[in-house]
């Protein structure tokens, strides 16, 4: 009985040993690690349409990992950084770049933030002047200065 059990422990620890065997190191996604530069590359330049405050790089969406497997494929058929990205604006538009370019419809988005610290400048000048104009001294009559004089006796 004891011998069996013994039997049957070394035949399950060399089935064990054997799967080992077959185990391989993990595979890049692609064999042509010049593709797989090009998809990082991409990556960081595209916004995930899921998280949209991410690149496809950074988010686990499943629609980044579709994106990126899509990049990859069209990578591997030779097609160049610019032909890649002009496919993907034309399919979802230019929300898929991460730094869209500057244009009619973006202009607002670029100059925005500048248009916004003026008119802030502007409306701490105009209120600045209109605080100094208000603080002007203006001369004690005779009564209020009699008045001052008394209190500080």
């Amino acid at each position: 009985m004891k011998l069996t059990r013994i039997v049957r422990l070394i035949v399950i620890l060399c089935l064990l040993q054997s799967v080992s065997v077959w185990a391989q190191e993990a595979q890049p996604l692609q064999a042509n690690a010049a593709v797989e530069v090009q998809v990082e590359r991409l990556s960081t330049q595209l916004r995930c349409l899921v998280c949209q405050n991410q690149t496809i790089a950074d988010s686990h969406a499943e629609l980044a990992q579709d994106l990126k497997q899509e990049i990859r494929e069209m990578a591997a058929k030779g097609m160049t950084d610019q032909a890649i990205i002009d496919y993907l604006v034309a399919r979802y538009g230019d929300f898929v770049r991460y730094k869209p370019p500057f244009n009619p419809v973006t202009s607002f988005l670029w100059l925005g933030p500048f248009g916004l610290l003026l008119a802030g400048g502007f409306g701490l000048f105009v209120m600045l002047r209109r605080r100094q104009k208000m603080s002007v001294d203006v001369p004690l009559s005779a009564d209020e200065a009699r008045k001052v004089s008394e209190l500080l006796k």
